[in-house]
């Protein structure tokens, strides 16, 4: 698995979360919902993202 496939994969894992979690525990789950948007907005532009960072330090691949 390369870096960029390991992003999007835990992307949608923590959006489909915190939608779950925004419709059955609290709605202020949907702020963070929000977050992982701008941040994916924001590495689209930059090429730059936190958990990319984490993914190359554990061994992942550029891809």
């Amino acid at each position: 698995m390369t870096i960029n496939e390991a992003l999007r994969a835990m992307a949608g894992i923590v959006v489909l979360l915190t939608l779950a979690l925004g419709y059955w525990v609290s709605p202020y789950w949907y702020l963070f919902t929000a977050f992982v948007g701008l941040n994916l907005l924001q590495s689209a532009f930059t090429k730059w993202c936190p958990a990319m960072w984490i993914f190359g330090r554990l061994g992942l691949k550029k891809g």
